[in-house]
């Protein structure tokens, strides 16, 4: 059965990292990180409504230029959360151009940067296209702990990790998988539609099994018949968790186990091969054997390693094997029990 959202990295695994999330059926994807996204097509990119920035290395924030020139003549808010200094981050970038041919006739496109540490955000500023992209402080989202974005369908989680400097990882979680049998929709002569795009979306938001639908023309459905028919099948909700520039320390390894814990798919940074495991440690990053033990922790179905660092051009498929290994329990990786 097709995920809620389909995820891949955005580029290949020795460029900036990435993952683009296409919210299937609901005209909107999310990016974890904001490195190089010249490989997303303008389609893609003007799909986005929120972006979650891990921390600010040039690597995971340098394609944010891009994002606001196509953007930049939308009628949409783009929502960017990152850790403390993101705000700050996102001003300087905006002020950096001349924005003198905007003014209250420009397209309504507006941005809002939400820093956030841990125990909650810390910082919000709106800037407005109409307004030439001054700051204007703004009230913080009242969320739940650990929460970054909150909605009927799926939330966003977080947790803070040590990579030097704060970097945040991320998690995904569906509330509640719900797919089609389309025999059983084709038994009852229904025709799939929007209508059945907005009955999964009411049983993700937890509407009672009165509630109705008009399936065709002069003929409505409810839930309660939808599920009893079998047409909709609900299950636990897809999970797909991301991690990337971290130390393997046992703190951070602990956080990281937690946010990826049952993961569908889990992205995971593997810099670096065990031979260099001193390097790794001093740039604050993973070798491939500790990603791939976190995985094999975490008991995620599917991972996949990116973030490799350059000098193994000539050698991925051995950070690959490193990483493989250790995730199928057979090599050495810095994640205890």
């Amino acid at each position: 059965m097709a995920g809620f959202v389909e995820a891949r990295l955005v580029n290949e695994p020795f460029s900036d990292p990435g993952v683009f999330l296409d919210v299937r059926f609901g005209r909107r994807a999310i990016l974890f990180d904001l490195g190089d996204v010249a490989a997303l097509s303008a389609r893609e990119i003007l799909r986005v409504g929120d972006v979650f920035v891990s921390h600010l290395h040039m690597d995971h924030f340098a394609g944010f230029d891009r994002l606001l020139r196509l953007n930049l003549y939308q009628e949409r808010c783009l929502r960017i959360v990152g850790p403390p200094g993101l705000v700050r981050g996102v001003e300087a970038k905006l002020a950096a151009y001349s924005w003198n041919l905007l003014g209250p006739h420009s397209a309504d496109f507006s941005i809002l940067a939400l820093d956030w540490d841990g125990a909650g955000f810390r910082a919000a500023g709106v800037f407005r296209a109409r307004d030439a992209f001054r700051r204007r402080d703004t009230p913080f989202p009242d969320l739940p702990p650990g929460i970054l974005l909150d909605e009927p369908e799926f939330t966003v989680e977080a947790a803070v990790l040590d990579h030097g400097i704060p970097c945040l990882g991320f998690g995904l979680q569906e509330r509640l998988r719900v797919n089609v049998h389309r025999a059983r929709l084709d038994e009852m002569g229904l025709a799939p539609g929007p209508w059945l795009t907005q009955a999964k979306r009411a049983v993700r938001a937890g509407f009672g099994p009165e509630t109705r639908f008009e399936a065709a023309p002069g003929r409505t459905m409810s839930l309660g018949v939808l599920r009893e028919a079998g047409v909709l099948h609900v299950g636990p909700g897809q999970r797909v968790a991301y991690v990337t520039d971290m130390a393997a320390s046992a703190a951070n390894l602990d956080a990281a186990a937690r946010l990826a814990a049952g993961a569908d798919l889990f992205f995971v940074e593997a810099g670096f091969l065990p031979d260099d495991e001193a390097l790794a440690r001093a740039k604050h990053h993973m070798t491939a054997a500790d990603a791939g033990a976190l995985a094999r922790r975490a008991g995620v179905r599917r991972a996949i390693p990116f973030h490799f660092s350059a000098r193994y051009l000539e050698r991925e498929a051995d950070v690959r094997a490193a990483f493989e290994a250790a995730f199928a329990g057979h090599g050495k990786g810095a994640a205890p029990k």
